[in-house]
């Protein structure tokens, strides 16, 4: 049975302004790999990560390796509900034969954490930014408090709401998680309200002229050379 917890933080302007820079910039990371997957046709966590990782890094040198890790799978993620899910327009069952739709990530997407960028401890969070730690004082109930212990977190979600942020925890009591599998929160094949989707549009050849078919196996120096 999967949970999900939500929690919003309290923040001082200057807190504000810093998770607004740290979602800006995961927009970007996540638009620099849109266009590679639409020419590769490549969506899948592990072979994206080893197309783009050496790029991004040296793209985006102020991005730690881990949020950028984080935005391979956050673009993984929202191919498979775009591409795979059985009731998305855009499913590739429904556009046999047609180059792929471009998604754009609008500064609004949400920031996804992992337990290397985000950490709970006695009732304090502490979150990865683009210019040092973060620290929240959380008032979970104890029932919430009990499921880090005993349930698995497969994702944390950092998203915008009216009042500023709030941290999404979504919880499994399940083990093992299906890589290629819609994930289960978007059953419903929701386009998210974050994303631009543009129909057959062309990436840049001169972006992009130099990115090989995916390949696993060997190393992709060249990548590092795109600007």
């Amino acid at each position: 049975m999967n949970m999900t917890v939500h929690v919003p933080l309290t923040t001082t302007p200057e807190q504000l302004v810093r998770l607004q820079a740290l979602q800006q910039a995961f927009a970007e990371l996540c638009n620099a790999l849109a266009p590679i997957v639409q020419q590769t046709r490549c969506w899948n966590r592990v072979a994206l990560h080893h197309l783009t990782y050496r790029m991004l890094r040296e793209r985006f040198p102020l991005m730690g390796s881990q949020m950028i890790c984080n935005a391979i799978y956050s673009v993984s993620r929202t191919c498979r509900i775009v591409l795979q899910h059985p009731n998305s327009p855009w499913n590739l069952t429904r556009q046999e034969g047609q180059p792929l739709p471009l998604l754009h990530f609008q500064p609004s997407c949400p920031v996804y954490f992992d337990r290397h960028t985000l950490s709970l401890k006695d009732g304090f969070l502490s979150m990865y930014t683009l210019d040092g730690r973060m620290r929240f004082q959380l008032g979970l109930r104890a029932e919430d408090e009990a499921r880090f212990h005993h349930d698995k977190l497969r994702e944390i979600v950092l998203a915008s709401i009216p009042t500023g942020f709030q941290l999404s925890f979504h919880f499994s009591a399940e083990e093992g998680a299906d890589e290629a599998a819609v994930p289960a929160a978007d059953t419903a094949a929701e386009l998210p309200e974050y994303l631009v989707i543009v129909p057959g549009a062309a990436a840049s050849p001169q972006l992009f002229s130099h990115v090989p078919p995916p390949s696993a196996d060997r190393a992709l120096n060249s990548l590092a050379t795109l600007p």
